[in-house]
């Protein structure tokens, strides 16, 4: 099957083709060529598509083009891709070509709330993009049955597989409605495990291109550059400050690595950027946006990320890290001389990497050039560690846990001394003085008086004095006792005995 001259002879909806238009794709990819007409004609696919061949469209429009004639409000179609980056990237290709349409989509990954995308599924957008751990939590919620559901695709299934989701795509199909719906399987690679999911999820299905070997696209040159683990660092930034690069994207093995040359090409004066699982969703958008904005020189970038990552015109490619698979180096590669453009790719190479090499080698059946960097001194003393040895990060860990335990410590030996001092405080309050008389006015304070009765001044200022004057301290009743203090408080209390203010 030969690739179809021009996107209009593929019989395409009209406002499809006018935002194919204005997207500037007049022609389709090979891939898209031979993928579109079996797809419109409803056939199940299994598609085997290098990295960056155009396979997007290749599912998305024949899909599109259906869902015109279908009313909106439920969910048709179902794309699951291995991760965030590619399913956002999916959205956006999905948002440019329907824009005089009234299709919609949504994007569903975790990193981010999950309220929007409940609004998707109860509003039925038309294509729902998703990553299939995401997926599975909303599929535990009664408003995500896609009970419509006509089409699905699996987008990178050898990724996923690689990813260990083969479990949750088993998940996935179960909670799937068992109505009749197409499918279209696309895999840059076909492992015998992928195989058998396909055989086991498609029916009578047409296959595309099964037997082709695996390799980078044409348009993408590729060289060697060896290199000391040590001097990998300064290489870099040698070739960046040069000008051979104007915008690079570096694969690293680890995430460590990769947060380590980050931060030593900004310390080189170099605007850099990382992009791996262990930063958050907002973080690897931020990341992401500002290397496709042109903010950032260089995005460096673990394997995860390898596939989700489209950038218009991306001139550069670097294995700062060899990749262990032929089929990783492929896809790294692959970000660059995306539909059918050109670009380059360089691969980091130290001695201890020159086995990983030789099998990469060996699967493209190529040998790729050797490049040795004039003005570069090869003999130089490197000036920090890329990689910090395991015991080292241990030993900073725990350093870094010990420290934090003992903040912890010391803040609640700060609040327990607080909360016994408040204590103390409150105990040692100075009591009310205490009545010298239950009887006595002094106990309650001064009174009223019963209508008609007669007290002297001396029952209002308080306790008595010793000695005489007993009349003066206790009223009329104490006048008959001349010694009287004691006896005539007794009579004066007696007298108030019958009060009703008491």
């Amino acid at each position: 099957m030969t690739a179809t001259p021009t996107f209009s002879t593929l019989q395409l909806h009209p406002s499809l083709l006018q935002g194919l238009k204005e997207l500037g794709f007049a022609r389709p990819t090979p891939i898209q060529g031979e993928s579109i007409p079996p797809a419109l004609e409803g056939r199940d696919l299994l598609a085997c598509a290098m990295t960056g061949s155009g396979k997007t469209y290749a599912f998305l429009l024949p899909i599109l083009h259906h869902l015109m004639s279908k009313p909106r409000g439920k969910t048709r179609a179902l794309v699951l891709t291995p991760t965030r980056e590619l399913a956002a990237q999916i959205h956006d290709s999905l948002k440019d070509v329907t824009i005089h349409t009234p299709l919609t989509g949504a994007a569903v990954f975790g990193g981010v709330g999950m309220g929007p995308q409940e609004h998707a599924f109860r509003s039925g957008a038309d294509v729902i993009i998703a990553t299939p751990g995401r997926l599975l939590d909303h599929f535990r919620q009664p408003y995500a049955k896609l009970e419509a559901l006509e089409y699905l695709v699996l987008d990178e299934a050898d990724r996923m597989l690689d990813m260990g989701f083969l479990p949750e795509i088993k998940k996935i199909l179960r909670h799937l409605p068992n109505n009749k719906r197409q499918t279209l399987f696309f895999s840059a690679t076909m492992p015998p495990p992928i195989a058998a999911l396909a055989q086991e999820m498609l029916s009578k299905p047409v296959t595309l291109n099964l037997q082709r070997t695996a390799a980078p696209a044409k348009g993408i040159t590729q060289a060697v550059y060896p290199v000391a683990q040590d001097l990998k660092s300064a290489l870099l930034v040698t070739l960046l400050k040069r000008g051979d690069m104007p915008q690079a994207l570096v694969f690293t093995r680890t995430k460590h690595r990769a947060n380590r040359l980050a931060s030593q090409l900004v310390a080189a004066g170099i605007k850099a950027e990382r992009i791996h699982g262990n930063r958050s969703q907002s973080q690897r958008t931020q990341a992401l946006a500002g290397f496709k904005d042109g903010a950032y020189q260089v995005l460096v970038a673990t394997d995860i990320a390898a596939r989700g990552i489209d950038v218009e015109a991306l001139g550069h490619v670097v294995n700062f890290d060899v990749p262990v698979a032929a089929e990783d180096y492929i896809h790294r590669v692959g970000r660059t001389a995306r539909a059918e453009a050109t670009g380059e790719a360089f691969t980091f190479v130290s001695p201890e990497e020159e086995g990983e090499l030789k099998l990469i080698e060996r699967a493209i059946k190529k040998q790729l050039p050797r490049v040795t960097v004039p003005d570069f001194d090869y003999t130089a003393k490197p000036q920090a560690k890329l990689e910090v040895p395991i015991a080292e990060r241990i030993a900073e860990i725990r350093k870094k846990k010990a420290e934090d335990r003992a903040r912890a410590a010391a803040k609640v030996a700060r609040r327990t001394a607080a909360q016994q001092a408040e204590a103390e405080r409150k105990t040692s309050k100075p009591a009310r003085p205490a009545a010298r008389s239950s009887s006595g006015p002094a106990a309650r304070g001064p009174e009223r008086p019963p209508e008609g009765a007669k007290v002297s001044g001396g029952a209002r200022r308080g306790p008595r004095r010793p000695g005489g004057g007993g009349g003066n301290s206790g009223g009329s009743g104490g006048a008959g006792n001349s010694g009287g203090g004691r006896s005539g408080g007794s009579g004066g209390s007696a007298r108030r005995s019958d009060s009703p203010y008491k």
